[in-house]
């Protein structure tokens, strides 16, 4: 069986019409849900994306894999799914995004070239690259922000678009009234259809590379492909930019008493720029339709995928993973972006369908399972080991199969979400050190506790009393038993077995009792204390006697 991870980028785990959009409607999406299951309780690691996905990518928590930001390098020897999947047979491929940052002193020390097949992969997050495409391709006055070569660049380039970064000039920019570029990074553009043919901008571009993939690969495959988008700059190309309008534009999920005495840090992010932005109610009125614009056209595009799939017969053998690293605040707390732990930000789609008959019973279900997005990786690796053995020691997550196959026993008490905010200026703001500028999030499917190191008192919320998020109870005094048990569950998880990864517990139990039977005897009052056959090599006559006094003559 094959693996379709498919990835988008900032896209809310609630602008699906499976997931009740009132207005939305993903066919295709839908369509993978009905022929699998969707879990309504999937999270991710961190609401970031490059710490977001380096957890998707290694199995592993952010405080484990140590690439806690963007631009954040994931260390050289952190094993990956591309490891994993190779040791058993099964090629990883990425066809898109990564967003991960090699670990460049870190091959230096160690001697490996980029050139080489294993410099490559510890350059390219543990896969082979189809296609990489990270899909930023922003400059301004120091160059750009992505200093790699562009392969969508240089497609559209070869279609003959005149500009050195058609990306920035066609693909995410409109024109004005006045026949200039109407730049996709000004939220003001959002509704005007983006300079380029529909067929030619990044969704299509990139559903093409991985058709062209799948036709291809005759050895068992995991493709990676991961879409930019819906993620900003917020512009689509026609007829996806005027699909929906201000009426399509849900009211903002906010409330006075979320700007009443607030948590400093989220304070600091009521405060920022985006923030300011999505506070106006006519910016979300144009933003928010072109985003839903990009999701069409995402969901149009999986559907060309699934086609492509089902014509050639190779549905039946191919399991289907679509998520998103993270979701979008679009306005909702008073707030942009991501970064933060209220749903829209750190909840994210997870759907997947297993075609194996075991699945048969669990199609079309939601299961809600708290789920988290290193449990990803466990699946795959599971689906391509095929065997109960399992490297439980290195990847933190759980398979989803035992779910996607019905079992209904336990799953996990919490699910935990990291986010390191150093680098930003809401740390400087708040004069907090790289080291204390991390906040921690504990959520046990009622209560969510959000831990701030330096100093500072936690959050807490009650999604069963108050599914919105506005009610900030560690403000009062009346939840301390709740605080104290959620801490108990973040004391547990950071006491867990997170790098012994060079050893499994099998590994472990097979040496226990070795260096006996290697002669390794220490502690031993008369040697009855273990079987004769470990004391054989110690008893018998001497070879010679070097403790008689008498000269010895050669």
């Amino acid at each position: 069986m094959n693996i379709l991870f498919i990835m988008y980028d900032q896209l809310r785990h609630d602008y699906l019409s499976c997931a009740g959009h009132p207005t939305l409607q993903t066919p295709n999406f839908d369509r993978v849900a009905n022929m699998g299951v969707r879990f309504s309780n999937a999270y991710v690691q961190s609401p970031i994306c490059g710490a977001s996905r380096m957890s998707f990518y290694t199995g592993r928590y952010v405080s484990s894999h140590g690439a806690a930001w963007n631009g954040y390098p994931l260390r050289v020897g952190e094993m990956t799914l591309g490891d994993h999947l190779r040791s058993v047979g099964m090629d990883a491929w990425l066809i898109g995004k990564t967003h991960m940052t090699v670990d460049a002193k870190g091959m230096e020390r160690l001697g490996l070239s980029a050139d080489s097949i294993i410099g490559a992969r510890q350059a390219e997050c543990g896969f082979d690259v189809w296609v990489r495409d990270d899909g930023l391709w922003a400059w301004g006055p120091d160059g750009f922000y992505d200093e790699r070569r562009s392969p969508y660049n240089e497609y559209l380039e070869s279609k003959g678009y005149p500009s050195e970064n058609p990306w920035a000039d066609f693909a995410n920019a409109g024109i004005d009234d006045d026949g200039d570029i109407a730049s996709g990074w000004m939220f003001a553009n959002a509704d005007k259809p983006a300079n380029i043919a529909e067929p030619d901008s990044e969704t299509p571009w990139l559903t093409q590379q991985a058709i062209e993939f799948m036709r291809q690969a005759t050895d068992p495959w995991c493709a990676h492909v991961s879409f930019i988008k819906p993620h900003w700059p917020y512009i689509v190309p026609a007829p996806y930019h005027d699909m929906y309008g201000p009426d399509d534009v849900a009211d903002a999920i906010r409330h006075p008493a979320e700007q009443v005495d607030p948590h400093p840090i989220y304070a600091a992010y009521m405060s920022n720029k985006v923030a300011a932005a999505f506070q106006q109610d006519d910016v979300r009125e144009k933003v928010i339709p072109a985003y839903m614009g990009l999701i069409k056209q995402c969901d149009d595009q999986l559907g060309v995928i699934l086609d492509d799939l089902e014509a050639r017969g190779a549905l039946k053998d191919t399991m289907i993973i679509l998520t998103s690293d993270h979701g979008d605040y679009l306005g909702d707390h008073w707030l942009g972006e991501k970064d933060m732990f209220h749903e829209q930000s750190v909840k994210v789609p997870l759907i997947i369908f297993d075609p194996r008959p075991e699945a048969d019973a669990t199609r079309g279900s939601v299961n809600t399972a708290l789920v988290e997005s290193l449990d990803v990786a466990a699946t795959c690796v599971d689906v391509a080991r095929g065997t109960t053995e399992f490297p439980d020691h290195i990847l933190e997550g759980r398979s989803l199969v035992p779910l996607l196959h019905g079992s209904q026993g336990p799953w996990r008490d919490y699910v935990i979400s990291e986010y390191d905010y150093g680098s930003t200026g809401q740390a400087v703001a708040l004069g907090v050190s790289p080291r204390d500028a991390r906040l921690f999030m504990v959520f046990d499917g009622r209560y969510k506790l959000i831990h701030a190191e330096g100093g500072f008192r936690p959050m807490l919320f009650d999604l069963e009393a108050d599914p919105n998020e506005f009610v900030d109870l560690a403000k009062g005094s009346d939840h301390k038993e709740v605080i104290t048990q959620l801490y108990s569950h973040l004391q547990d998880w950071g006491l867990r077995m997170s790098q012994r990864v060079t050893m499994s517990d099998q590994d472990i139990a097979q040496r226990r009792g070795r260096s006996l039977r290697r002669g390794i005897l220490p502690f031993l009052v008369d040697g009855t204390e273990v079987p004769l056959d470990m004391t054989e090599k110690y008893r018998g006559p001497a070879p010679a006697n070097y403790t008689d006094p008498k000269p010895r003559t050669s």
